[in-house]
C-alpha cells in the first residue's frame, strides 16, 4: 500500500461550517478511489509565510491516506476549488522504505569511545587539591 500525505489551505474568509464541508467532500473523493483515510489533522488558522491572493492567513488541514491508486480525482478537485489557495499532495512510503533500507545496511553499532588525549596529559582536580594542600596525590 502506498501512503500520501496531503497537505491544504483554506481562504481564511471561509467559515468553520464551510471548511468541515469542503473537508468531508475532499474524503469522499479520496475514499471513491479506495484511499482509506489514517489521519486527519486540523492545524486551524496560521499565518501563511508569503502573502497569497493577498491573504496573510489560512486555514491548514493535513491528511493521511493508504492507498493503492493514485489521488488524482482528489488532486484536480483541489485545483478546481476556489476556496483552497494552496494544496500539495505527497506519497511518503518511499521514504519510509529508503530510510528502513539505509538502516538494515548500515546498522548503528555501539562504540566505545576512547578517552581524550588531552585529559590524560593534564593533572585531575584530586591532583590540583593535594599539591596546594602539600600531601601526596591519591594514587589510583
Amino acid at each position: 500500500m502506498r501512503t500520501y500525505e496531503v497537505l491544504y489551505i483554506l481562504s481564511p474568509q471561509v467559515t468553520e461550517e464551510e471548511a468541515t464541508s469542503i473537508a468531508t467532500e475532499f474524503k469522499k473523493v479520496a475514499e471513491s478511489t479506495g484511499a482509506t483515510l489514517k489521519n486527519e489533522d486540523v492545524w486551524g488558522r496560521r499565518r501563511l509565510a508569503y502573502p497569497i491572493q493577498k491573504f496573510n492567513e489560512g486555514i491548514y488541514t493535513l491528511l493521511v491516506y493508504e492507498s493503492n491508486a493514485s489521488l488524482a480525482e482528489l488532486d484536480r478537485r483541489m485545483k478546481n476549488n476556489d476556496r483552497v489557495l494552496r494544496h500539495m499532495i505527497v506519497r511518503t512510503d518511499e521514504d519510509l522504505k529508503r530510510a528502513d533500507k539505509l538502516a538494515k545496511r548500515n546498522p548503528k553499532k555501539e562504540r566505545v569511545r576512547p578517552a581524550p588525549a588531552f585529559a590524560a596529559a593534564q593533572p585531575s582536580s584530586a591532583d590540583v587539591a593535594a599539591e596546594a594542600s602539600g600531601e601526596e596525590a591519591p594514587q589510583a
